[in-house]
C-alpha cells in the first residue's frame, strides 16, 4: 500500500512504499501480547546461544511483576488488572527460564509460547474493558453526587419558598423546578398554582412583602410573573444587588437592527433587556440626577450601531443631547475618509425642530404612496425597513414636557409630534420621548399611553413626581426604594414586564469611539424620502444652520429661542441705535464677501460673483465635516445636474443656473452644484471654461476632443 506524506515547509509530497507504522503509538491487547511473546522467544534464543544462566530471566520477570504491581497500586487500578499484569511478567519469565534450561527449538515450547500469548492478549482485553467500565462508573457516580447536592439545595429552596408564599400570600404552591441563574445572582422558581382560580397576581401584589420576609439585600427583589400557562407562576428571586455597581457600556460595537432589538440595559439577573421599536414609541422618565442624560446617550449608541436606523434629535436645551455625537465629525483626523456624525439631524431651536417635524410628516405621507408596490410585493401593510429604506427614530429630549406646555411655540411643536406618533407607525417613523417625571399631566395624553409601550423610569431614589402605578399600570410590587442608584430604575416592554433594571455608563470618549466605529455603517435616507423631505433636509448641515455649534459668543444665533427672538425684533421699541453690535453698511458688505469666500474655501466651491482679486481668507473656523454628508441623498439630483450640463450644449452653463433649475425638485443649492462641477472637471466629465464671474462648465461630449 502506498501512502503520501508532505514534509513541512516543502511543496512536493514524498511517496513512501510499504506499511506505514506509528512507532509512537501504545500497545493494545494484540500488539502487546505479540510484543511480549516475540521478545521472550528472542531472549531465549540469544540466551541459549550465549549460555545465559536460566535464573536471570526469572529474576527479571519477578522485578517486572513487582514494578507493575506498585505502578498499578499508585494508579488505583483494579485488583484483577494488577494481577493480570504481574501474571504476564511471571509466566513470560517462567517460559524463558524453562527454554534457557532445555533449548528453544522444540514444538512443545513454541506451542506453549503461543498459548501463553493468546492468554495474555485475552486477559489484557478483559481487564481493559473492566477498567473502562470502572472509569465510566466513577464519572457517573461523581455526577450523581453533584446532582444530589444540587437537588438537595434546590429542594431546600423550594421548601423554603413554598412555606414563605403560604405564610405571606396565603397561597399553596407546588414547585415544579428551581433554576439557578448562570450569573450566580439569583434563581427562578417555576410553580403550579392551586386550583380554584388563583392567578399569579395574588402573589405579585405581595412582591415587596416576600422580599422583606426573605431578608433580601437592598436592590434585590422577589418578583412574580406569569408562567407558561395561566395556572403557573414564575418567581424571580435576586440575591446579589447588581445595580449598585457602575457598569460601563459594552465594548462590543457589532451591528444591530431595528428588527432584532436595541439593548438599553440589563436586568437584575444580568441579562440584557432590549427595546423593539419597529412599531412602538418609547417614553423615558427620570428626574434631575437620575442618569436620564446618560440613558439618552445609551439609546443613541444603540441607534448608531444599527444598520437600518437614521436618528434625528430634538433638544431645545442648546442641543446638548446630540452635540457629543456631532463633535467627532468636527475634529480633524488623519484618515482620508470623512467622518459621519453619530446622528443624522440635530434641532436645537424651535425653527429647526419645526423643519424636522414637517420633513418627517412629508416623508411619511410620501412613503405611503411611493412604496405601495413594494409593500404589495412583500405582502405586508407596513413598509419593509432595510438598510436601503431606513427607519427614522426621532428622539425628543424632554419631549413629554413639550406636549403639556402652554407656550404657543411648544404647542405648535406638540401638535406635530402627536401627528408623527399617530400617523407614521407603518411608514417607519417612531419617537422616543423623555420627561422629568411620571405625573398625571405627562401621562394624561391617551396617545402617549397608547403608543409608548416601551417605558423606562429612572428613579435614582427620587420619589417626587414618580408615580410608577401610572407609568406601569397593572404592574405590582414596584417600589422606588428598590432602585436608589443613579442609572437604575424600572423598564417595561410588551415583551418583558416592568421590573428592575440598570443602564450602562457611557462617557464622551466611548461616544467618540462608537462614532468612529459606526461611521461607515449609517444608512442614507432613501431617494423617495429625501425628495419628500426637500431642502429642509438637504441643507440641514449648511453653514448658516450649523453656525451655532461652533459660535460660542454669548448672543450667537440659534443658541436659544430667546436670542433668536431678540435678533429679529417683531415689535416694541427699536433699540438698535443703542446696541454695540450694530455694523455699518460698508462693513456688512465686506463681511458678506468674506463669508462667501469662506464657504468657497471650505467646501471647494467655484469662485462666485466677487472679483478674482478678492483673496479668500484662510481662517480655520471649525465645523462639521460635510464632505461625507453633502449629497448623501442627492444621487437623483446629481444625475439631473449632469443631464442639465449636457443639455446646455457647447456653450456650457454655471452652478447658479443649474441650481435654479433643480431648486424646486431637489432643493440643491449653488455650493453643492459647484462642488459637483469641480469633481466632474477633475474626473474629465466636464471642462471648465473661463474664470471668476465668467466661469462656466461644458459637458465633455461637446468639447472638440470628444
Amino acid at each position: 500500500m502506498a501512502t503520501k506524506t508532505k514534509t513541512k515547509g516543502k511543496a512536493k509530497g514524498v511517496e513512501h512504499r510499504g506499511l506505514a507504522l506509528d512507532w509512537a503509538a501504545g500497545h493494545g491487547p494484540v500488539t502487546g501480547a505479540l510484543s511480549a511473546t516475540t521478545g521472550a522467544y528472542a531472549v531465549a534464543t540469544v540466551g541459549t546461544l550465549a549460555h545465559m544462566p536460566p535464573g536471570w530471566a526469572l529474576a527479571v520477570g519477578t522485578v517486572g511483576a513487582i514494578g507493575h504491581t506498585a505502578s498499578g497500586l499508585r494508579q488505583k487500578l483494579a485488583g484483577r488488572t494488577i494481577t493480570s499484569r504481574a501474571a504476564s511478567w511471571l509466566l513470560g519469565s517462567g517460559w524463558t527460564t524453562w527454554t534457557l534450561a532445555t533449548g528453544p527449538l522444540e514444538w512443545t515450547k513454541l506451542g506453549a509460547l503461543a498459548v501463553l500469548g493468546v492468554g495474555m492478549g485475552a486477559a489484557a482485553r478483559s481487564v481493559g474493558f473492566y477498567e473502562e467500565a470502572r472509569e465510566l462508573e466513577a464519572i457517573a457516580a461523581a455526577e450523581r453526587q453533584v446532582a444530589r447536592e444540587l437537588s438537595a439545595e434546590r429542594r431546600a429552596i423550594a421548601a423554603e419558598w413554598v412555606d414563605r408564599v403560604q405564610r405571606v400570600c396565603g397561597v399553596s404552591l407546588h414547585v415544579l423546578a428551581v433554576e439557578m441563574w448562570p450569573t450566580g445572582t439569583g434563581f427562578t422558581i417555576d410553580a403550579e398554582l392551586p386550583a380554584g382560580g388563583i392567578t399569579y397576581d395574588r402573589i405579585a401584589k405581595d412582591n415587596s412583602r416576600l422580599s422583606a420576609d426573605a431578608r433580601l439585600p437592598h436592590g434585590c427583589t422577589a418578583a412574580a410573573s406569569p408562567g407558561i400557562d395561566q395556572g403557573r407562576v414564575l418567581i424571580d428571586v435576586t440575591t446579589v444587588n447588581v445595580l449598585a455597581a457602575e457598569v460601563p457600556y459594552p465594548a462590543d460595537y457589532s451591528p444591530l437592527s431595528i428588527h432584532t432589538g436595541i439593548p438599553w440595559g440589563y436586568r437584575t439577573n444580568a441579562d440584557e433587556i432590549c427595546a423593539y421599536l419597529r412599531e412602538q414609541c418609547a417614553l423615558v422618565v427620570g428626574p434631575t440626577g437620575s442618569g436620564k442624560t446618560n440613558m439618552v446617550h445609551v439609546i443613541l449608541a444603540g441607534f448608531a450601531r444599527a444598520e437600518d436606523i437614521l436618528t434625528w434629535v430634538i433638544d431645545l436645551n442648546a442641543g446638548s443631547a446630540g452635540l457629543p455625537w456631532l463633535r467627532p465629525a468636527m475634529e480633524p483626523t488623519d484618515s482620508q475618509q470623512a467622518m459621519r456624525p453619530g446622528i443624522d439631524w440635530l434641532a436645537a431651536s424651535h425653527e429647526e425642530a419645526l423643519k424636522m417635524l414637517d420633513a418627517a410628516l412629508r416623508i411619511g405621507d410620501y412613503r405611503k404612496r411611493a412604496y405601495q408596490d413594494l409593500m404589495a410585493k412583500a405582502n405586508t401593510d407596513k413598509l419593509p425597513i432595510t438598510h436601503e429604506i431606513p427607519q427614522i427614530m426621532l428622539l425628543i429630549d424632554e419631549g413629554a414636557e413639550i406636549l403639556v406646555s402652554r407656550d404657543p411655540q411648544k404647542r405648535e411643536l406638540a401638535k406635530k409630534i402627536l401627528e408623527v406618533i399617530r400617523m407614521l407607525r407603518a411608514m417607519g417613523i417612531r419617537t422616543v420621548l423623555t420627561a422629568l417625571g411620571a405625573t398625571s399631566s405627562i401621562l394624561g395624553d391617551l396617545m402617549i399611553r397608547r403608543e409608548a409601550k416601551t417605558r423606562v423610569a429612572l428613579t435614582g431614589g427620587a420619589t417626587e413626581g414618580m408615580d410608577l402605578a401610572k407609568l406601569f399600570p397593572g404592574a405590582q410590587g414596584l417600589r422606588i426604594e428598590q432602585a436608589p442608584y443613579k442609572g437604575s430604575g424600572f423598564m417595561g416592554t410588551p415583551e418583558s414586564p416592568a421590573a428592575l433594571f440598570g443602564t450602562w455608563r457611557i462617557l464622551p470618549a466611548q461616544i467618540r469611539d462608537i462614532v468612529h466605529a459606526t461611521s461607515d455603517r449609517h444608512p442614507y435616507l432613501d431617494t423617495v424620502s429625501a425628495k419628500a423631505a426637500g431642502p429642509d433636509y438637504a441643507r440641514r448641515w449648511d453653514a448658516d444652520r450649523t453656525a451655532w455649534i461652533t459660535d460660542h459668543t454669548p448672543n450667537s444665533p440659534g443658541t436659544t429661542s430667546e436670542t433668536t427672538a431678540t435678533s429679529s425684533p417683531t415689535g416694541g421699541l427699536n433699540l438698535s441705535a443703542h446696541r454695540q453690535t450694530a455694523v455699518a453698511a460698508s462693513d456688512e458688505d465686506r463681511l458678506a464677501e468674506a463669508f462667501r469666500a469662506q464657504i468657497d474655501a471650505q467646501f471647494a466651491t467655484t469662485p462666485g460673483p466677487e472679483p478674482e482679486s478678492t483673496p479668500a481668507p484662510k481662517t480655520g473656523i471649525g465645523g462639521l465635516n460635510l464632505s461625507a454628508l453633502r449629497g448623501e441623498q442627492d444621487n437623483a439630483a446629481q444625475a439631473a445636474a449632469l443631464a442639465a450640463l449636457e443639455a446646455a450644449g457647447p456653450e456650457g452653463t454655471g452652478a447658479s443656473a443649474i441650481a435654479r433649475a433643480l431648486a424646486d425638485a431637489y432643493g440643491t443649492n449653488r455650493q453643492t452644484i459647484s462642488g459637483w462641477l469641480q469633481e466632474w472637471a477633475d474626473e474629465g466629465l466636464a471642462v471648465r471654461v473661463g474664470t471668476g464671474t465668467k466661469t462656466r462648465y461644458v459637458h465633455h461630449t461637446h468639447t472638440p476632443d470628444a
